[in-house]
């Protein structure tokens, strides 16, 4: 019971981060295709700064369900939020 609910935590903050960088690629992408907007990201150098702009909705998420008290889906958030730390450092120097 506890790993379906920080599976479903996990899976809301890997969502969120989706719909936040495709915010931050529709915002800040020049009116370009999503697509368009992420290669030239990549090719500028900038794709793990919109990444990571794309989490701020997980703090969003994680305080709906610590304010909901579903902590364990609180965690999954943060789960998902440290793997995508995690993989922004390691797309950034390798």
């Amino acid at each position: 019971m506890i790993k379906k609910e920080v599976l479903t935590g996990f899976l809301v903050g890997l969502i969120a981060n989706a719909i936040g960088l495709y915010l931050a690629t529709i915002l800040l992408g020049n009116n370009n295709d999503f697509i368009i907007a992420l290669k030239s990201a990549a090719a500028e150098g900038v794709l793990g700064k919109l990444i990571s702009l794309g989490a701020i909705l997980n703090l969003l998420a994680f305080f709906v369900f610590i304010k909901k008290k579903q902590d364990y889906r609180a965690r999954g958030v943060l789960l998902a939020t440290i793997i995508i730390a995690i993989s922004t450092f390691l797309f950034k120097f390798i």
